[in-house]
């Protein structure tokens, strides 16, 4: 009877806790937590503090707090969590962190909290798992392991070294025995095991991290790319718009050059290009001289010395 109660009071201090945070805070990310051990968490926990906390618990507890939550607020934000009919977000080995600060910053440092783990057998790889060529510290006579990878080695000074980089494990795919040993003996620990971002909550829409990682360069060329979709369509279609103005103003300038050069009328600009035509050697002689004006000056020859002349020698001019 007293145990039940104690779970009881410990259930009442957890709902609680739970909708303080949803009363207070209005973003959120859900976090996968699969792989973390106590001590990693309580350094996440303390990093995060005070701007943010992190809330773990029971599905099912988590669900029935947040329903019941619901129905007495009536505080739309959270609904994404327990969808109706469905689980809703709060689905495996997750947890819940809470912020009303940058979500960028709390994101950055809950990534520096990534401990080593060396590949088990059965796990699956969130990367590809790569060795590199060289040098590995075994004899030879543990070539079997490599063999049975199919990874090619030679024996240089009485140890085994990979001729070339291999990918052990891919992405995705289950870390068998014999690669699990290899790694083992390389004292490879391919894997970084920490809080994994799976959704972003903030202000009740939902939306994947890789949003966050956006810049504003890549807005930049994504909104350069749509006003140059729009202004090929308006071109295309002879309808003007905003984004094809520039185009349509070049090309008339272009029309008005062209009646300038076949008539008589002029302007500036116009006067420039007649005068090309007119005479193309002026400004071809001025771009060579324009083009070697960087360039070292040519070593100036010596003028040569002159005979002296029937004049010079009769000691007077024709001209005086």
């Amino acid at each position: 009877m007293v145990a039940e109660e104690r779970v009881s009071d410990k259930k009442k201090e957890y709902r609680q806790r739970l909708n303080q945070y949803l009363q207070t805070y209005d973003k959120a990310f859900i976090v996968h937590a699969d792989n973390v051990g106590s001590r990693q968490f309580m350094d996440i926990r303390k990093a995060l503090r005070p701007g943010a906390v992190i809330l773990m618990g029971k599905n099912t507890m988590m669900r029935f707090c947040v329903e019941k939550y619901l129905e007495e607020t009536g505080d739309h934000r959270w609904e994404c969590l327990v969808k109706p009919g469905k689980k809703g977000l709060l689905e495996g080995n997750v947890g819940i962190v809470f912020t009303n600060g940058d979500l960028s910053q709390v994101k950055d440092e809950i990534a520096k909290y990534k401990v080593g783990a060396p590949a088990r057998v059965g796990a699956v790889a969130p990367e590809d798992v790569v060795i590199k060529a060289g040098g590995t510290g075994m004899d030879p006579s543990q070539t079997s392991f490599f063999q049975a990878l199919g990874i090619a080695t030679k024996i240089n000074k009485g140890t085994i070294e990979i001729v070339s980089d291999v990918v052990v494990v891919k992405a995705g795919e289950r870390v068998g025995p014999s690669q699990a040993t290899l790694l083992a003996k390389l004292g490879v620990k391919p894997f970084k095991y920490g809080l994994l971002i799976l959704k972003v909550i903030e202000s009740g829409a939902v939306y994947d991290p890789k949003v966050m990682d956006i810049t504003d360069e890549d807005m930049m060329a994504s909104v350069i790319a749509g006003i140059r979709e729009v202004a090929a369509l308006s071109l295309g279609a002879q309808y003007p718009t905003l984004a094809a103005a520039p185009h349509v103003i070049i090309d008339g300038y272009k029309n008005v050059l062209a009646i300038a050069v076949e008539t008589d009328y002029t302007f500036p600009l116009a006067q420039k290009v007649k005068d090309y035509l007119a005479d193309p050697s002026k400004f071809a002689s001025a771009a060579p001289a324009a083009a070697a004006g960087g360039a070292p000056a040519a070593k100036k020859e010596e003028p040569k010395k002159e005979e002296p002349s029937e004049e010079e020698d009769m000691g007077f001019s024709l001209f005086d």
